[in-house]
């Protein structure tokens, strides 16, 4: 696909009409519970994540579920009921988050819906006093995040509390790694790996717009977005591979190996440039993202990259089983002069393993939160590393790389050699992509992948600048639809 019909995509079945927001202001003092006291919890998005929230919820002595949320009633009904039986009282049922965010009645809430909802519902219910848990990727653009971050700093002052959902900061065994490798025991650290290798397969092909299920409503579903055609068969998840709701894999589970490697790297702002590569590979389907994506953000003096592959490991065959680098399939290696960490484990530069690390991939982020809920907010502010802030800069990364591929082109792979530039360290993870996919017989001089162009970034700003700079920035905000803008930070 060509710049220009792939931007008029973006922009157009990507977006929804732009407004202006009118959202209640937040009261003069958030309310955070004493000791003795019940946080009463709402949970806005009851799939299977926040299933898993509503049940977190449950298993904690000091929080109550006082809310569900979803524009799917079953979902409601469901959840509602389990609350019921497990808590003894029936929790309020919300269809629209608008309604729920402004009730007095409601201490925090969890957001675990559709990426294309995360900050607008985080901000409206900061600034209606409630403490937020937010799944990843807190945003569905750069600039949306920036605003929740915005949101989160202005309201701390408050007592207001926003946490994102990247576990592993909450991980004593990361952090454990983190403190190990400030003493350079492998020697100088050459690049922060992520990987998302994760199988997925086709979601189908319509041939016509389908109708939304009879217990969604569909409107409050679409909130910000234009109430497009629905072209997929199975409604709920696979929203994740449709750019106006998700960000495919790099946004999805990305942001959770993204922070960690950004985290190896002790950078806290976003790249200064970045180049993807990818496409969707191995069937004709109704998704638009990558399926099969690298990313390199030129991080100095260590580089950032990243590597999506959601084919399985040769032929096409699920049965196979997915690759995996060093024994990271989803999740991480940071490589040195005198060996890497793999994930648990530090490994000598003949791979030989020799020190093992307690990680357990994020034990305790909702105690965390809840803990600091009924502390409140010490100097202002939550802890940084589990801040809006840590969120934002690791969701970016994975938006970043979206840019780079929505406003790129078929390419050769002597082009995106080219464009690799001589670079040992990028040439090799590319050569290992183009071998994958021959493995899973795709011939990348016919089944081209898109190469984005290089683009510069300012981290400052947030902002792309330099060549392109007009066709990225385009990309950078969405357009809201009247009555689902973001609200204003006031």
């Amino acid at each position: 696909m060509k710049n220009t019909s792939r931007r008029k995509f973006m922009k157009g079945a990507l977006y929804g009409a732009a407004g202006t927001s009118t959202f209640c202001s937040l009261p003069a003092n958030a309310k955070v519970k004493g000791a003795n006291e019940d946080i009463r919890v709402a949970v806005i998005g009851c799939g299977g994540r926040g299933g898993g929230h509503v049940n977190a919820s449950l298993g904690h002595k000091n929080v109550r579920v006082a809310g569900v949320c979803d524009a799917d009633y079953k979902r409601n009904e469901s959840n509602a009921n389990r609350v019921a039986s497990k808590q003894g009282s029936k929790p309020k049922i919300y269809e629209d988050y608008r309604e729920l965010c402004s009730d007095k009645d409601i201490d925090a809430v969890m957001i675990a819906t559709p990426n294309h909802l995360h900050s607008l519902i985080s901000i409206l219910a900061a600034q209606n006093g409630k403490h937020v848990y937010v799944e990843k990727p807190v945003s569905h653009n750069i600039w949306e995040g920036r605003k929740l971050v915005e949101a989160a700093e202005k309201y701390a002052k408050k007592g207001v509390i926003i946490q994102h959902g990247m576990q592993r900061r909450s991980d004593t065994g990361w952090r454990e790694v983190m403190e190990w490798i400030k003493d350079k025991p492998l020697g100088e650290m050459i690049v922060s790996r992520g990987f998302c290798y994760k199988p997925r397969k086709s979601i189908g092909k319509v041939s016509a717009p389908k109708q939304p299920p009879a217990e969604v409503n569909y409107d409050l579903w679409s909130g910000p977005r234009e109430i497009l055609p629905i072209r997929r068969e199975r409604f709920h998840y696979d929203w994740h591979w449709q750019s106006p709701y998700g960000n495919g894999d790099i946004g999805n589970q990305g942001p959770h190996q993204m922070d960690v490697a950004r985290w190896a790297l002790g950078q806290e702002k976003c790249a200064p440039n970045v180049l993807s590569i990818g496409g969707r590979f191995g069937y004709d389907d109704d998704g638009d993202t990558a399926n099969t994506q690298i990313a390199f953000f030129d991080y100095k003096p260590v580089p950032l990259m990243f590597e999506v592959r959601g084919l399985p490991e040769k032929g096409l065959d699920w049965g196979k089983g997915m690759s995996n680098y060093k024994g990271a399939r989803v999740g991480n290696v940071i490589e040195f002069e005198g060996g890497y960490v793999s994930e648990s484990k530090a490994y000598d530069d003949k791979g030989k393993s020799f020190k093992k690390f307690g990680i357990t991939n994020g034990r305790g982020h909702f105690e965390n939160w809840i803990a600091s809920i009924k502390e409140g907010i010490k100097n202002g502010a939550v802890e940084h590393e589990l801040s809006a802030h840590t969120g934002h800069i690791s969701a970016a990364l994975g938006h970043m790389a979206n840019v780079s591929h929505f406003i790129g082109e078929e390419s050769s792979p002597e082009d995106c050699k080219d464009a690799i530039n001589g670079d040992k360290l990028k040439l090799e993870v590319f050569n290992r992509f183009a071998s994958h996919l021959e493995n899973n017989g795709i011939d990348l001089s016919k089944a081209k992948a898109t190469l984005g162009p290089l683009l510069s970034f300012d981290p400052d700003k947030e902002e792309f600048t330099g060549d392109l700079s007009n066709d990225a920035n385009e990309l950078v905000k969405g357009d809201y639809r009247e009555g689902f803008q973001i609200p204003d930070v006031v």
